[in-house]
């Protein structure tokens, strides 16, 4: 594995296909689908898991009032959507171990 600051998608696809037993190539195509069907399943249903990652959201933010930094002045702030990622309880268990009480 790499031991810079983060793996690059050519090193995450190196590990994958060692570990699968299979060439880069097959790996690098196993991403892309499973990128490609996060996106369109979190398009389609809100949501996509990944057991024992985590899962993207698909939210919605209510419109509010916010202010211009610059100015100081107030303004509406218009609803969207908006992805966000939960982390699964167990990966983030493993990261950062819970304090014990």
């Amino acid at each position: 594995m790499a031991t810079g600051k983060h793996l690059t998608k050519t090193a995450v696809t190196r590990h994958l296909a060692d570990k699968a037993g299979i060439n880069n190539k097959n790996a690098s195509a196993v991403l892309e689908h499973l990128a490609a069907l996060a996106i369109a399943e979190t398009k389609k249903n809100g949501v996509f898991v990944i057991h024992g990652i985590g899962r993207l959201v698909l939210s919605n933010r209510k419109a509010r009032m916010g202010r211009n930094p610059q100015t100081g002045e107030a303004i509406k702030i218009a609803a969207k959507k908006v992805v966000k990622f939960r982390v699964a309880k167990a990966a983030k268990d493993q990261i950062v171990p819970p304090k014990k009480k």
